[in-house]
């Protein structure tokens, strides 16, 4: 017996994947009724799936979760995504990892060469057809060494690839190093990389048999949610829905054996008839199989990449702020920006204006010194003492306000670090005032800084800070938390995006 509201689920999450939409569009690709769309909708809206405002719909960071609850079971990002770091950076060019997928094959782990301008733009999720890449030709022969593909995929596009197989000798997934006919042919190609990467393959295999359990993605707050969603909305929340996506989430355990009904079972807290129909399901959909000791051990698919990775992994840290910041406007009436640490300067790389006749005028790129800016202070507070740039004595005063004193300056990036905020009080320009808070990634680091800006004629600092610092830790604490459950670690940068297979990023 199938779960429906699942299914139906499931289906518009597929469908917003691959194109964004609105209801009236959903309605039309999925072919269910409007009534229908709009409960799914409604029902992942509450659980922070996606962000639905008016007819629009779209996928949110959070949807992650699902994904992320495959790619930590599978623990291939996590075992070989070092080796791949460092195999990129030798060869000084692209590597990915890509899974046999149906009629595909799935890509779980990329890392572009740092020193190329232009890069290939696969995306963690993307399926690339098997019959057009060198890992297809391997999953196809498990006796293969290695395999080529000759622009297969896209003109001037070629790969080498190895396999990495476990401990019986079955290719588990495969390494591929990308590269261009500007570079290589594919000949020069193979003999460049070749011998390296297939030790990489080895040293690949012996990491994946060596990982340890996986963490859990967090499946429980699905269910830990729903009761009380349901009652707050009542049959507009498909609670069935999100104790499926539970069930599906608390599969990231998975050691590579796979889970019993009762250990799911155990770990959403829901009753065995209810995670059994949920796991059928999800057989059914092509997203579970059920295998292993005695046919009763349920294990992730990557076709669970399907649902929102490709378009998510490729989210930038401005597309992830710029929802927020929208809202803190809305909320607060004060414009909003976020900034990186850039050296010794700040550097905007979101921001969301408000309509005033007398306006902060700052674009996106802007840069200002860190020492005379609360966004600055807050990014040198998460530093390490020792990782601070040092600061001579006699900074350039800006206004007749300005901490110029190194020895202040640290004391100040101490308290901030401390209290969890900065203002600053006309030191950048007479006239403006700034209360700035810390984002991190998901490792825990200050990755970025989120400001609330306003005149100094609109009340007190104190009255700014009593006013505005509950909603701007609100938004830095949701940004976090996007970062996070994208995965986005301690050091920030902005991608470029492109829709063809290689693309101009910035070096």
């Amino acid at each position: 017996m199938s779960v429906g509201p699942l299914e139906r689920g499931l289906a518009v999450l597929r469908t917003l994947a691959a194109y964004e939409m609105d209801r009236g569009a959903l309605v039309r690709a999925t072919g269910l009724a409007r009534a229908t769309v709009d409960r799914v909708v409604a029902t992942l809206d509450r659980l922070g799936l996606v962000r639905a405002d008016g007819r629009e719909v779209v996928l949110a960071p959070r949807l992650m979760a699902l994904s992320g609850a495959y790619l930590r079971g599978s623990g291939i990002p996590a075992a070989l995504g070092p080796l791949v770091g460092r195999l990129a950076d030798e060869l000084d060019e692209s590597v990915s990892v890509g899974v046999p997928d149906g009629d595909g094959v799935r890509v779980v782990l990329r890392t572009t060469a740092r020193r190329r301008t232009m890069s290939p733009a696969f995306r963690v999720g993307d399926l690339l057809p098997a019959d057009r890449c060198a890992p297809g030709a391997l999953f196809a022969d498990g006796a293969l060494e290695w395999a080529v593909d000759e622009e297969l995929i896209e003109p001037g596009l070629i790969a080498v690839a190895v396999p990495v197989r476990d401990g019986a000798g079955a290719t588990v997934c495969a390494v591929s190093v990308t590269s261009h006919t500007s570079r290589h042919t594919p000949r020069s190609l193979r003999e460049a990389v070749l011998p390296r990467l297939r030790e990489a393959g080895s040293a690949m295999g012996a990491a994946l048999a060596g990982r340890g359990a996986a963490d859990p993605v967090g499946g429980a707050a699905f269910v830990d949610a729903s009761a009380g969603l349901k009652r707050e909305l009542g049959a507009d929340f498909l609670q069935s829905l999100a104790r499926g996506l539970a069930v599906l989430c608390a599969l990231s355990a998975d050691r590579g054996d796979g889970l019993t009904l009762t250990a799911v079972s155990e770990a959403t807290g829901l009753a065995r008839a209810t995670v059994r129909r949920s796991l059928l399901t999800l057989v059914h959909l092509g997203y579970v199989e059920c295998g292993g000791p005695g046919g009763r051990h349920f294990r992730l698919l990557p076709r669970v990449l399907e649902l929102g990775c490709a378009r998510l992994s490729a989210l930038g840290p401005a597309e992830v702020a710029q929802p927020h910041l929208a809202r803190l406007v809305a909320r607060t009436g004060e414009s909003a920006s976020m900034a990186v640490l850039d050296g010794a300067d700040i550097r905007y790389v979101a921001r969301v204006p408000t309509v005033r006749i007398m306006s902060i005028d700052i674009t996106v790129g802007t840069r200002f010194p860190a020492y005379a800016t609360s966004m600055g202070r807050v990014l040198l507070a998460g530093l390490a003492p020792g990782e601070r740039p040092p600061l001579p004595d006699g900074l350039p005063a800006l206004t007749p306000n300005t901490v110029t004193s190194a020895a202040e300056l640290a004391r100040i990036v101490d308290w901030c670090a401390a209290d969890g905020y900065a203002l600053v009080a006309e030191e950048l320009e007479v006239g403006l005032r700034s209360l700035a808070v810390p984002v991190r990634g998901a490792d825990g680091r200050v990755v970025a800084a989120v400001n609330v800006a306003q005149h100094a004629g609109r009340g007190s600092a104190e009255e700014m800070v009593r006013a505005l610092l509950p909603a701007l830790r609100a938004a830095g604490a949701g940004i976090s938390t996007d970062l996070a459950v994208l995965g986005v670690p301690g050091a920030l940068g902005v991608p470029g995006h492109s829709s063809g297979a290689m693309s101009a990023v910035r070096p």
